[in-house]
């Protein structure tokens, strides 16, 4: 493929014509008339062999390889237009721009809240845009983060990409305040038998992984997808919940719940933020990591920050 010769406006008009299904509606979209569409679709349609858009009656459908760039034409329009924002210098205090932060809803309620108050007081022009972490990040890692302009995750769930460590927290228990079996602390066979509730994506915590080493399965009674509400299905059950203990501090007044400490010595989490090598030397990334570092630094001087181990 001779990239030289390819005109990159052409990704612009096959993500609209994609997205849209329709030749006017596409053309809209980027700024083009219906005739100039029909000829960047027509161009779309010989370098491809395919028509990409196949009518169905009175309106289009994608093909099966109009399926499959649906998805990989959106994650280049992405990369290239983070290529071309590429910037030699930053100044926070003037400049306006989005950076699109992919993290668990943990990381957000517990440093992403006072990363946007610090960002607010230092750079107003800036937005921040955080998006859940999907269940591929571990699958496809790489392209994730060619398509964002970082990554927050405690270190153990990725690698061989470079992360700013950001703070420290550790894994405390969560059960009713009234349950009937456990008091002041949890023993191995708890873990057992006690019905569990559990984050959806178990890799974020290799804590609970140390259990298969203990020969401990968990028996999972409902699992979810967000570490906040955790708290709401533990309360006025028999159910237990490992989580964050800086989460469980910060949602103490939601629900009728108590933190024990693990029976075992649980790996403490260190959160960080992983980025694409391609953002190394950007000066906007480089003022972000920065940033985010120092907000990080400053939750572990907080007095009565966790201890880890």
């Amino acid at each position: 493929m001779n990239l030289a010769r390819l005109d990159l406006n052409l990704v612009v008009a096959l993500r609209a014509l994609l997205e849209e299904r329709n030749v006017t509606r596409a053309g809209q979209r980027v700024g083009l008339s219906q005739p100039a569409m029909s000829a960047s679709l027509a161009r779309l349609r010989r370098h491809f062999g395919d028509d990409l858009l196949a009518r169905v009656g009175g309106h289009y459908e994608l093909t099966a390889l109009g399926q499959v760039l649906l998805l990989r034409t959106s994650t280049a329009y992405e990369v290239v237009e983070r290529l071309f924002a590429s910037q030699a210098d930053f100044d926070p205090a003037s400049e306006e721009r989005e950076f699109k932060l992919v993290a668990s809803d943990y990381a957000v309620a517990v440093f992403g809240a006072e990363l946007a108050r610090v960002v607010h007081e230092e750079a107003p022009g800036i937005r921040l845009r955080f998006v859940q972490t999907p269940p591929t990040v571990v699958d496809d890692t790489a392209t994730l983060l060619s398509t964002t302009d970082g990554l927050l995750m405690p270190h153990g769930v990725i690698s061989d990409f470079p992360a700013t460590d950001l703070y420290d927290d550790t894994w405390v228990f969560l059960v009713a305040d009234d349950h009937p079996s456990v008091e002041d602390r949890l023993t191995l066979s708890d873990l057992g038998w006690l019905p569990w509730v559990t984050y959806q994506r178990t890799y974020d915590a290799p804590a609970v992984r140390q259990l298969g080493m203990l020969g401990i399965e968990p028996r999972v009674e409902v699992s979810v997808d967000s570490f906040q509400l955790l708290p709401l299905l533990v309360a006025g059950t028999r159910r237990i919940a490992l989580i964050q203990e800086r989460l469980a501090r910060l949602l103490a007044p939601l629900a009728a719940v108590r933190t024990v400490e693990p029976p075992y010595e649980a790996v403490p989490l260190r959160e960080a933020m992983w980025w694409h090598p391609v953002h190394t030397h950007d000066a906007a990334h480089i003022w972000l990591r920065d940033t985010t570092a120092r907000v990080g630094r400053r939750m572990d001087d907080v007095p009565g920050a966790p201890e880890t181990h």
